[in-house]
Order: C-alpha cells, then structure tokens, then sequence
C-alpha cells in the first residue's frame, strides 16, 4: 500500500507542477519537436504512475491479482511491499483508479469516433463541392483544387489522405509560398500530428481538471503547428512561410488589435520573422534524453522496495 500511495502522489505532484515546470522552459518555441516529445514523455509517466498505483493497490487487495503480480518473485520481495494490511482501502484505491483508466479508454474511442465523423462529413462535403464529370472515375488524388473566394489550405487525413486548397489560395500564393504551404501540411501528415491531437483532446475532455492534460492539450495544438512551420521553413525559408501564412489568414482579421479563435497565427509569423536560432544539437540530444528517463521514475519507485529486499 506504501508504493501505491507513493505513485500516487508522484502522479498528482507531476500533473499539478509539470504544466508550471515546462511553462518555464524558454527553447520550446525554437524546438516545437523536442518540446513535443518532452510533453508526450512526462504525460506518459503521470499515466504510469496512476496505472502502477492500480496494480499494487489490486495485489494488496486481492490474493489472486498479486499471484499474478508476484508469481516469481522471492519471499522476501513479496513481504517487503507488505501488502496485507491495508486490503479494504487498497480495494477501494484500485476500484477507483481502474475506473479511471476505462474512462480514459472510454474518451480515447470517443474522440476516434468523433474525428472519423468528422472526417466523413467533409469528404462529403468535398465530394459535393467538387463532384465528378460525367465519365470520370475516381482516382483518390492526393491533391483537390477547390472553387472558393476565400483562400484556405487544410490536409484531410484518412486511408487516402488530401490536400484540399481552394482557388483563392492558388491566386493569393505567389513563387514558393504555394510550395511552402504543401510542405507545412505534408509535415503535419507524415508526423501524424492527427493522433497527437486525437490523445490530447481525449485525456482533456475525460479529466478537465487535472492541468496536465489540459496543458498537454493546448500544448500539442501550438507545437504541432510550429513543428509544421519549421519543416516548411527549412525547405523554403522563413520569410516564404511567413508571407503565406499572412496571404492565407489575414482576411479573417487575426492579425487586428481585436483577439480571434486563430490568435497564434501573429506569434507564429513573428517566430519565423524573427529567425531566432536553433539550439545546438547536444543540447536536443540531452533533451530527448532526459525526457525520455521521465517515464522511469515510477518504475523505479515502484521497484525501489523489492531491489532493497534482495541487497
């Protein structure tokens, strides 16, 4: 029972203080892809903290789940979780924190199903805003020009994923901001950004009070877009992203004095305008690294009483 409640307020202590911790953190912005990993890693670890706290909660209280559990393990390992003395409290730990995680599964499937939805009703719409010629077959291009008087560009995932741009765009876009464009959401496409954001949202929507999740979402809803800006940029550069970005949204008044649902969009054109520099590649490298020893943590409270056991 002492290293389910250890985990467990290891997961609470995280979900509260990382959120403030990578609030801090000043390289986000000049490494969205560092900061995304940073970000999946620690949510990670809140969520094996609370997974491991389940488990050791279920085998202090049910004699069948810690044969299970502790089906090899020495004698001594077993006594020195001491999971006996606590069953009534350990039952209802474990009820609560599996419940938990079924809702948690419950929100994941739901907001799948919700996307997949959503997906299908504008391949609808797509399909009668640009319908076939008498003859023609579909082909499942890649690419679909739109007859539009607002320019737009979006990538609609999906087994035959496209690239929809309207005809406004395609007038608007000058030299290689066009190309720019296809590069920012090709990167969004090949990185899968759909499932970060897919995760995020189900993990917000379950459990809107726990700042991490809600963070994790906001988070994974910026970086995303500034990792696809930077894989534009590194092909075209800056300033060519940054001029169609502007040609594609300002007629929506986002860069006004008045606030709109699309406020990054003036932070990001000033991020890429402002070219501030990468940062060294040992510094990205111990990042990634020291991200990725996050979710360790509970494994190594978890494991601390049965290593001492054995010496």
């Amino acid at each position: 029972m002492t290293v389910s409640l250890a985990l467990l307020v290891l997961g609470l202590v995280s979900a509260v203080a990382a959120p403030r911790l990578l609030a801090r953190a000043d390289w986000a912005e000049r490494e969205p892809v560092v900061a995304l990993w940073v970000w999946q890693c620690v949510v990670a670890a809140v969520l094996l903290c609370f997974g491991l706290a389940m488990v050791f909660s279920a085998a202090s209280a049910w004699q069948t789940v810690r044969g299970q559990v502790f089906a090899s393990a020495p004698r001594a390992v077993v006594e020195a979780y001491a999971l006996g003395p606590y069953g009534p409290w350990s039952a209802a730990l474990a009820v609560v924190l599996f419940l938990g995680g079924a809702w948690t599964g419950a929100m994941l499937t739901r907001e799948v199903r919700d996307s997949w939805a959503r997906r299908r009703r504008r391949r609808a719409e797509l399909r009668l805003r640009s319908p076939l010629l008498p003859g023609e077959e579909p082909s499942g291009e890649r690419l679909v020009v739109l007859e539009a008087a607002r320019p737009d560009a979006w990538w609609l995932p999906g087994q035959t994923p496209q690239l929809v741009i309207t005809t406004a765009a395609l007038q608007r876009l000058k030299g290689r901001q066009l190309d720019a464009v296809l590069a920012h959401e090709l990167g969004h496409a090949r990185a899968r950004h759909d499932w970060l954001l897919h995760c995020s949202g189900a993990l917000a929507r379950g459990f809107p009070q726990v700042p991490v999740f809600a963070a994790f979402r906001d988070e994974m809803h910026r970086l995303v877009e500034l990792a696809a800006d930077d894989v534009a940029s590194r092909r075209f550069g800056r300033l060519t992203i940054a001029l169609a970005l502007v040609e594609l949204n300002e007629h929506r008044g986002v860069f006004g004095p008045c606030p709109t649902p699309d406020g990054q969009l003036p932070q990001r054109v000033h991020r890429l305008l402002s070219a501030a520099p990468r940062l060294p590649a040992s510094h990205r490298l111990r990042l990634t690294a020291y991200a990725a020893l996050v979710p360790a943590v509970p494994l190594v409270v978890a494991l601390v009483p049965g290593l001492h056991a054995l010496g």
